[in-house]
């Protein structure tokens, strides 16, 4: 079978044709292909979309949904936490549902471009980066998702404990100085409130 993107020009996005029989036709390369050709396709940033033969619908979510159901699946490729799944399935229906998508894909660009610069830098040294360093580097984009959760979402945490009383007052820690990281977050929770602005004005007008 010839290669799904060989006929495909640089930076052209790519038909694919899903039958009723679930067979994946490649248009650019007049060719059947499977979800594991998708799956390289979408590792080398080859853009794709993928339509219902019959009905001519955008079925790409359900389809990359599925890539990923086969990549979970096979043994040692987990790459999703249960505590994670648990919670993306708890926010279906929440209030915070329509902001997550915007946050997830702020924060895996964000990821993914600390990712690269890291790559870079171990290259010029001629290192290689061990696990430490990436565990390290999703502790922190894990504490930065909870923080932005508490910010967006303060009452779906719950109220904090009382704390117990102590014979004399502490002084108060000075705040510290905000980070990008922060910045970012108070940038992103204004524009979601400006949509939620919209999105009450719109309900208001039906």
């Amino acid at each position: 079978m010839a290669d799904p993107k060989d006929t495909a020009a640089p930076g052209e996005r790519v038909i694919i044709k899903k039958y009723a029989n679930r067979r994946l036709y490649n248009t650019a390369s007049s060719s059947y292909v499977t979800l594991e050709h998708l799956s390289e396709m979408v590792k080398q940033n080859v853009d794709f979309v993928v339509y219902d033969a019959k009905t001519n619908e955008d079925i790409t979510r359900s389809v990359l949904t599925q890539i990923i159901f086969e990549e979970e699946s096979q043994q040692g490729q987990s790459l999703l936490p249960i505590q994670f799944l648990r919670q993306l399935i708890g926010f279906y229906g929440n209030s915070m549902q329509a902001f997550l998508p915007s946050y997830l894909e702020l924060s895996l660009a964000s990821f993914t471009e600390q990712q690269e610069r890291m790559r870079k830098q171990f290259s010029a040294l001629g290192h290689t980066p061990g696990v430490g360093v990436f565990d390290e580097q999703v502790r922190q984009n894990l504490a930065l998702f909870d923080r932005a959760m508490k910010m967006f979402s303060p009452f779906a945490y719950g109220k904090a404990e009382e704390p117990m009383a102590t014979p004399r007052a502490q002084p108060a820690p000075p705040p510290p100085a905000p980070s990008a990281s922060d910045e970012a977050l108070v940038a992103l929770r204004k524009q979601m409130e400006a949509m939620q602005a919209q999105i009450e004005k719109l309900a208001g007008k039906s």
